[in-house]
């Protein structure tokens, strides 16, 4: 017999580790994730219900071997079998005190394509005969009709609609809508058509011995690895193909087994807000599924205090425990079986901007992490959310999502629609109300309803489209190129997908920050640049940092914000945006448009004043930092409207001549005809295929 080891309880993580020389990395190739990470509970004092792990390696010599289990494995799997039997003081088909187990695939790495998970292993006809005169049939049949489904389906291939589908048709004789309303007899009957489909597609009866179902499940981990759909993911996520998988044999709990049983999910900090409270949910006799799944309504955390004091003390114990062997907010899956707790699962918990920010510093100030490992957690994305309003969190999971675009300017925006850069202004600076600007595209001379709007919305365009500049440059959030939007400018409308007509003046919500637009006038969290815990970070950023940090500013207001938000110069100001502004624009027109010198040199004695007092504003504002200029760069044909627009006013203009009647109207049109005619000439003149090579505004 051979003496490599094979298994490892889960007691025995110092001797994987020994085995591959010390490397927690390692010790994840040879166990898997979910294999180390239980272990690791385990060697902790965490009450993780035993099990052992078949190693990547024995799959590897099985695969190898012409799938066969390498010698002494499977000897050594009912060894270790025998440890976690005496531990839960039960044993594997003994029909008084039966050991039921699960069985897992767990690789290093989790992918799609490996074996489901198959519960319940070591039921069997005689134990449920048994088991129900102590716990009732239904809890009983519930189990094994689980056992069979998915041993059925995972192990021996039986497609798994066959089994939903009686399970669908018994919900319809029982005239109940979920699985939690099913009686004992529902269940019964279920169990007994169950064992018929599995002889039906298998040609045998279903396996009544636990250690056959137990072998069978290992076995088809192992095939999984080389599965097809495992194998493409590898090659596309270029994992390695030698890596194997492991096999994770663990005692079953039952959430649902008693009244003082139950199951949830916590966090071991606040998630929304990362103040240090446990925050979650549980149900009482119930199962893992029943707490996600929304068919009853859950308890908070909190009250676990008030069902079972005991439990939740000790909980509250294991979350700080786990907290700070792995430096991180904890986000773990429990059990109660009969009183006791059992921690199935633990890994870092998600969380908001805020929380990661709050987070971060209340460990460095715990002494969990270092200052460096705080400003590395807190990405650059979550410190923006704290400059812009976003939409409030609870309002969006009920709201109306009805497009998705490109997310070019962060934060959020609520208003009415409006098609046209003057409706924009007019709405919003006469008649004091929020706008969104929605337009096909923008261009500069709808840039004075841009800065009134709230947001913008255009069905075109890119990350570098002129909405996206201009939105980032003043701070508007926007969403770009959302191709569902089709505008219907004549009418005043838009169509959203098939049936959804949106007028102007309707409300709408966008969400800068994802790139979403919802519909109707949602509520909106204003942001917290003064947040204490943000102020800190942001310091010990400050002190980190090797490299200096200079902003972008085209206007005084923006070199305020600036040096307010702690930059140490103005690395570019672009003087061509201080001529975006819609009292400006005409002038820059009248400059570009001037025939003679002296035209020009009047466009730039009134443009001068305003110019110089923008300067005055930066410099005054920068106080003796740094400041760079970069003179006018855009292409002049820019400041002018589109080549395709002027095109069709004139054509419009044309026809519309024809049918006045008066000399005055006749004259009027006709003057229009030749402001515009000149500003075609011109814009063709400026018109340019590469704008590296055209008529940049610098060689005025």
């Amino acid at each position: 017999m051979t003496n490599k080891k094979y298994v490892y309880l889960f007691s025995e993580v110092n001797e994987a580790e020994e085995h591959v020389g010390g490397s927690w990395e390692d010790v994840r190739g040879l166990l898997g994730g979910k294999g180390a990470n239980l272990a690791d509970m385990t060697r902790l004092g965490v009450p993780v219900p035993p099990g052992l792990t078949v190693s990547t390696e024995a799959c590897n010599a099985y695969l190898e071997a012409g799938e066969h289990f390498p010698e002494g494995m499977w000897e050594q799997v009912l060894g270790s079998i025998k440890e976690v039997e005496k531990a839960m003081s039960k044993q594997i088909g003994d029909l008084q005190k039966p050991l039921l187990v699960s069985c897992r695939s767990g690789a290093k790495f989790s992918m799609p394509g490996m074996m489901d998970t198959v519960l319940n292993i070591g039921m069997n006809d005689a134990v449920a005969e048994e088991m129900i005169k102590r716990t009732g049939p239904r809890f009983v049949y519930d189990i094994y009709r689980r056992l069979i489904q998915m041993f059925g389906s995972v192990v021996m291939e039986v497609p798994d609609e066959v089994f939903e589908a009686v399970i669908e048709a018994q919900r319809k004789v029982a005239g109940v809508k979920s699985d939690a309303e099913m009686s004992a007899d529902d269940w019964k009957l279920v169990t007994e058509q169950f064992k018929q489909i599995y002889k039906t597609y298998t040609k045998e009866d279903f396996p009544q011995d636990p250690y056959e179902q137990m072998k069978r499940a290992t076995e088809a981990v192992f095939k999984s690895w080389n599965s097809k759909r495992a194998f493409a993911y590898r090659n596309a996520a270029n994992i390695p193909h030698n890596l194997g998988t492991a096999v994770n044999i663990q005692t079953m709990v039952y959430g649902n087994i008693s009244p003082d049983a139950g199951t949830g999910v916590a966090m071991s900090r606040n998630a929304s807000t990362g103040e240090k409270e446990l925050e979650g949910d549980f149900l009482m006799n119930a199962q893992g599924e029943d707490v996600v799944a929304g068919i009853r309504i859950t308890q908070p955390i909190s009250d676990l205090k008030k069902e079972l004091p005991e439990v939740y003390t000790q909980f509250e114990e294991i979350a700080q425990k786990l907290e700070k062997h792995y430096r991180n907010m904890q986000d773990m899956e429990f059990t109660i079986d009969r009183g006791k707790l059992w921690l199935l699962q633990t890994r870092d918990g998600k969380r908001t901007a805020q929380a990661e920010v709050r987070i971060a510093v209340d460990q460095v100030e715990e002494g969990l992490i270092t200052k460096e490992e705080a400003v590395r957690r807190v990405k650059p994305a979550q410190v923006d959310f704290f400059l812009h309003p976003q939409l409030d969190g609870e309002a969006v999971k009920e709201a109306t999502k009805i497009a998705t675009g490109l997310n070019v300017s962060p934060g959020a925006a609520v208003g009415m629609v409006a098609f046209d850069a003057d409706t924009a202004e007019k709405w919003a600076k006469e008649e004091g109300k929020q706008v969104i600007m929605v337009r096909p595209e923008t261009k500069p001379d709808d840039v004075h309803g841009m800065l009134a709007a709230q947001g913008i919305l255009t069905s075109k365009g890119g990350r570098t489209s002129h909405a996206a500049l201009v939105a980032r440059q003043f701070g508007k959030p926007a969403v770009v190129g959302v191709s569902e939007l089709e505008l219907d400018l004549v009418g005043r409308r838009m169509i959203v997908g098939e049936e959804l007509e949106i007028h102007e003046g309707d409300w709408l919500s966008l969400d800068g920050t994802q790139g979403i637009v919802y519909l109707g006038k949602l509520p909106t969290v204003v942001p917290d640049i003064k947040n204490p815990h943000l102020i800190k970070l942001l310091g010990w950023a400050d002190e980190i940092r090797k490299l200096g940090v200079w902003a972008n500013a085209d206007y005084p207001r923006d070199a305020e914000r600036a040096r307010e938000y702690g930059a140490q110069g103005i690395g570019l100001c672009r003087t061509e945006h201080m001529f975006f502004e819609a009292e400006r624009m005409p002038i820059v027109q009248k400059m570009i448009m001037a025939k003679h010198s002296v035209d020009r040199k009047d466009a730039l004695d009134q443009l001068l004043p305003l110019q110089r007092g923008d300067f005055e504003g930066l410099f005054r504002a920068m106080d003796g930092l740094p400041v760079i200029i970069r003179l006018i760069d855009p292409p002049l044909h820019e400041f002018l409207p589109s080549f395709e627009e002027l095109v069709q006013d004139l054509a419009d203009l044309k026809v519309r001549t024809q049918h006045y009647h008066t000399l005055s109207e006749i004259d009027a049109a006709l003057s229009e005809i030749r402001i515009k005619q000149d500003y075609l000439e011109r814009v063709e003149a400026l018109r340019e295929m590469n704008p590296m090579l055209g008529t940049r505004g610098v060689r005025l």
